[in-house]
């Protein structure tokens, strides 16, 4: 694998990391990982294992463990040593640091104390499960983990009822099979929904639709790997095309065309992008 040996300037980089197949990771990446000074990862064998499979030397450099229980102490020793005109690199062990992973107070602490925070971007598995979903992504919320108990679960799932996005999940093998029957009794038994389990890796899966038939899909099954859920928008269900023509018209009495589709894609539970489409074939046939 080709990469670049360069100085960098001082700052905290947050690279991102492949969430299965190791050769995800972007040259940047690479890049960044071969010329820190000093390289923070949640996890350090896996860390060390990812540079020893592309090549990158350590040339003497440390690897340094940091997760969410590091503290404030290490926290002051990255921002110390980025004060002092060092690169450091931080990795977390599959994935974009900060998304359901650690982070977060290391970059508000390099940006309180007025250094630069770099983002390298790539692999999440966030991004990854949306775009194999074949549900609406122009609109997502990210909720992470929900709480392992069975009433916290259904009483946060229920704050999300009617959040007219696409809702994208991460969850335990061990509790999948429970949270989407909280999913189906908070949000609906036709609710439309997708499974994805290991992506990108081997055993890749992506299962497919409602809440009800997943729900009894993997109650009796044995789960393993890495698990993303993904709920579709409230009201996402099939709707007349005629029923959309009939709503945009109206709308369109009083409305832009982007308001007209603002509204009527929020209405029906259709994407944003394919309504204003349709408003703008309807505005031209005028």
């Amino acid at each position: 694998m080709n990469f670049e040996t360069k100085p960098l300037s001082a700052g905290l980089y947050f690279v991102a990391t492949p969430i299965g197949a190791a050769r995800d990771i972007t040259l940047r990446g690479l890049d960044i990982l071969a010329s820190a000074d000093l390289i923070a990862a949640e996890d350090t064998r896996t860390a060390r294992k990812l540079m020893e499979i592309h090549g990158v030397p350590l040339n003497g450099r440390k690897v340094v463990a940091f997760h969410d229980h590091s503290g404030d102490e290490a926290t002051g020793r990255f921002v110390t040593a980025i004060a002092g005109g060092e690169s450091v690199v931080y990795v977390s062990e599959a994935g974009t640091p900060l998304v359901a992973d650690p982070g977060y107070e290391l970059g508000r602490a390099v940006i309180a104390a007025g250094l630069p925070v770099i983002s390298a971007p790539g692999p999440s598995a966030v991004l990854a499960a949306l775009t194999v979903s074949g549900l609406a992504t122009d609109r997502f919320a990210f909720a992470g983990f929900l709480p392992a108990s069975k009433q916290q679960r259904e009483t946060e799932i229920a704050t999300l009822r009617d959040v007219p996005f696409t809702l994208v999940f991460y969850e335990s093998p061990k509790r999948v099979a429970e949270m989407l029957v909280n999913l189906r009794d908070v949000l609906g038994a036709e609710r439309e929904a997708v499974v994805c389990r290991e992506l990108t890796k081997k055993f890749e899966e992506v299962v497919r639709g409602s809440l009800a038939d997943l729900a009894e899909q993997f109650a009796t099954r044995p789960i393993k790997g890495e698990i993303v859920v993904l709920v579709s928008r409230k009201g996402a269900v099939e709707v007349a095309e005629q029923d959309v023509d009939a709503a945009l018209k109206e709308a369109m009495k009083t409305m832009r065309v982007k308001d007209a589709a603002t509204v009527v894609a929020g209405a029906l539970g259709l994407p944003r992008r394919q309504v204003y489409q349709v408003a703008l074939g309807l505005k031209d046939a005028e």
